[in-house]
């Protein structure tokens, strides 16, 4: 076989890799406008795909929320060394990651109450979420303790709790007054109080 002979099964599977990646970015944006159950047909539409793509990818409703959840924990465990490396100081990194750690609580209308089914693949969604984003949310913390700027007595899994705390009540929001408390939270966190970010 050449190597030209294997192209277009190369090419089939990396639209189908692109295919299943723009669905996840269309239907965590209508989760986030619609809730979990919104009609498959509007993910659909804002991904620029038929019914029956997103149906080949993600059999059922369950498949794409799962999918979805991990996709966006991914993003948001990715992130924390990104952000180290281009941020001015460890705080800086932590307060962005933070924002993007909020980000994903406040806007996943209806997932909490989906995820709580006794059905397995979601109660296994809490230890990967865990797995991903307690050492990624570590990593940032130890940096900024070994930089003297962030206490030491807070575990990444208690401010990871925290934040979830703070954000339990965020569909009440005023504003900005769930990002507002999670500032505060963790300017406590700070050896010294930050100048600026």
């Amino acid at each position: 076989m050449t190597a030209n002979s294997k192209e277009p099964s190369r090419t089939k599977r990396a639209d189908a890799v692109r295919n299943a990646q723009v669905v996840l970015g269309a239907a965590a944006a209508v989760f986030v406008e619609s809730g979990v159950d919104a009609p498959i047909r509007q993910i659909a539409s804002r991904a620029g795909v038929g019914i029956a793509t997103i149906y080949r990818h993600y059999p059922t409703r369950q498949d794409l929320i799962v999918a979805v959840y991990r996709h966006q924990v991914e993003a948001c465990a990715v992130a924390a060394p990104e952000l180290l490396a281009s941020s001015p100081s460890p705080f800086a990194a932590l307060h962005s990651w933070v924002g993007l750690f909020v980000e994903f609580l406040t806007t996943k209308h209806g997932l909490a109450s989906a995820m709580s089914s006794d059905d397995g693949e979601f109660g296994a969604l809490h230890a990967y979420f865990l797995d991903r984003l307690v050492p990624a949310c570590a990593q940032i913390l130890n940096a900024g303790i070994a930089a003297g700027e962030l206490r030491s007595d807070i575990p990444a899994a208690l401010l990871l709790r925290a934040v979830g705390n703070l954000c339990v009540t965020s569909r009440l929001d005023q504003g900005d007054e769930t990002q507002t408390m999670v500032d505060v939270f963790l300017d406590g966190l700070t050896v010294n109080p930050p100048k600026s970010l």
